[in-house]
Formats: C-alpha cells, sequence, structure tokens
C-alpha cells in the first residue's frame, strides 16, 4: 500500500480457490501490500463477498467443483454492482491452453498459470490496486464537480425568482462558470 492511501482508500483483494494451499501461497504473496485479502473457497463464496462488499480485484481459480471460474467470472460481469471489478484467472500450467482465450472471452484482465512467479503476481496486483484508487480519486472530484454545479444552479434559480429583477451580465457571468466546471468535469 503507498504511503498516501489512507484507511477509506484500502483495496480488498477477494482470493477465489477450492485448494487451501493456493489460498495460503497467495496470502504470502500478497501480504505485504497491506490490503485486506479476504478468502472464498468457491464461486458461490466469491459471489456473496462481492455482494457485502467492494474489491479492487479478484484473483480466481479457473477449476474449482460446482461453480468453476468460468461461470463465477459471467456472474461477476453480469451484474451492475460487480461488472467493473477486475479479475486475474490463476490456472494450472498444465490446463488447456484454450482456457486463457475463454478466460478473456469472460472479461478477464488477466491470466496467470500455476505456479506463478511471486514478483509478478505482486506487480500486476500492484497495477490494479493504483487503478482502483484513481478511479476511486477521480469518482470523488465528480461528485464535488456536480455538487458544485448544484449550488450554482440553486443559487441562479433563487436569483431568478427573486422580486428583484436579476443582474443580467452577472447571470451571464455565472452562467460561463457551470458551463466551464460542466465541461471540465464532463458532467
Amino acid at each position: 500500500m503507498s504511503a498516501e492511501a489512507t484507511t477509506e482508500e484500502r483495496a480488498s483483494i477477494l482470493l477465489v480457490d477450492d485448494m487451501e494451499d493456493n489460498l495460503v501461497a497467495l496470502e504470502a504473496v500478497l501480504g505485504s501490500l497491506n490490503e485486506p485479502l479476504v478468502r472464498a473457497r468457491s464461486g458461490e463464496e466469491a459471489m456473496k463477498a462481492l455482494l457485502r462488499q467492494q474489491f479492487a480485484l479478484v484473483l480466481l481459480d479457473v477449476r474449482m467443483p460446482g461453480m468453476d471460474g468460468f461461470e463465477t467470472a459471467a456472474n461477476i460481469k453480469r451484474l451492475d454492482q460487480t461488472k467493473d471489478v477486475p479479475i486475474i484467472f490463476l490456472t494450472g500450467a498444465e490446463d488447456d491452453s484454450g482456457y486463457a482465450f475463454r478466460g478473456y472471452a469472460t472479461g478477464a484482465a488477466d491470466y496467470l498459470t500455476k505456479p506463478f512467479d511471486p514478483w509478478v503476481l505482486r506487480a500486476k496486483v500492484t497495477v490494479f490496486l493504483d487503478l482502483h484508487r484513481k478511479n476511486q480519486q477521480l469518482e470523488r472530484l465528480l461528485a464535488q464537480d456536480q455538487g458544485e454545479v448544484n449550488t450554482r444552479l440553486a443559487e441562479l434559480e433563487k436569483q431568478l425568482s427573486g422580486e428583484n429583477p436579476p443582474d443580467l451580465a452577472a447571470l451571464r457571468t455565472q452562467v460561463r462558470e457551470i458551463r466551464l466546471l460542466v465541461s471540465r468535469g464532463r458532467l
């Protein structure tokens, strides 16, 4: 986690694998990032976790009993609440080469084979965490701009509904400022 990240900026990572050893390995590799790591032992558990809280990233095993990784990813991408959460598929090296294509077609952002290089995995996860934080920052800025636009529009309405005739030059200036805010934020 970067030094500037505050408590509310901590980005949870969902680890989905039916094998305990794989979950332990993922936790060992990613523990140094100091981000919350949440385990799920099945696709069903993963979906429940995703509906309970927000995640910056999902690391998803392809081969699991019941709902496999592909089905889980399809369900994640189907829901408005979770469709933008990036997924990195993890699978054994001996798995069919068509798995990678199927993973990307299902909406995966990346695909790694086990055993994976811990440095590569950590680097990829760090990129997705940084993207998550940048998206959150953009959302906050857009919300601020939207709030400012709403405040200024309310002021204009108040001036226009007042008993005294409005100052047209001042109104034009306010409208230009609002247009600038809207075009800057693409609101």
